[in-house]
């Protein structure tokens, strides 16, 4: 998938997930993930500080 296809595929997710839903649900879904998304970037990072960490 390259990166035109990947921000074409969230943007669907977002609108599926968005349908129906109202206006409060939408913005707890969006702070919800942005929270997953920070949390994992976090892990991430970490991970990589260990790695090259000596010991």
């Amino acid at each position: 998938m390259n990166a035109c296809e990947l921000t074409a595929a969230i943007t669907a997710l977002a609108n599926s997930l968005a349908w129906g839903r109202s206006t409060d649900e939408v913005n707890l879904l969006g702070v919800i993930f942005t929270q997953l998304g920070d949390t994992l970037l976090t892990i991430g990072t970490q991970r990589e500080i260990c790695e090259k960490s000596p010991g």
